[in-house]
């Protein structure tokens, strides 16, 4: 399988680097975010939603969700969705990468990081390995 690299993330970890998403503090808890990215990927058919916790052992974010969508179309449009539906609710531009192929996507809230794969390109990166031991939980 051809490799899928974004240019704003590491492909090892699948965690963006380089600026970060920034906001205020008081106007909500990464709780808040996570709710909101599992409510909006499952009101677009995200299949196999997976959340990983990973406060304590990144910096980076405190969750991460993956999932994935059946066709790169259905990747494309469950991830500019949730662009939108985050910045009308937390007034925030979320950083985006990939979506113009459609294979993998990832978005940056700041506090949860967002992949969005395609089936056979999520089994090839195999990102829940690395981060899953004892944290993850499937579905919303």
């Amino acid at each position: 399988m051809e490799d899928f690299v974004l240019s704003h993330s590491d492909p090892t970890t699948g965690l963006p680097v380089g600026p970060r998403v920034s906001r205020d503090v008081a106007d909500y808890t990464a709780e808040d975010m996570l709710a909101a990215v599992l409510a909006s990927v499952e009101d677009d058919k995200a299949e196999e939603v997976v959340q990983i916790d990973l406060r304590g052992r990144s910096d980076v974010a405190d969750y991460m969700v993956i999932c994935s969508g059946r066709s790169s179309r259905q990747v494309a449009a469950i991830s500019e969705k949730l662009a939108d539906r985050i910045k009308e609710q937390f007034h925030l531009t979320a950083k985006m990468e990939g979506k113009e192929t459609g294979d993998w996507v990832l978005i940056d809230t700041g506090d949860v990081i967002v992949h969005v794969f395609r089936p056979e390109v999520r089994e090839f990166y195999q990102l829940e390995k690395m981060w899953l031991p004892g944290s993850a939980h499937r579905g919303a």
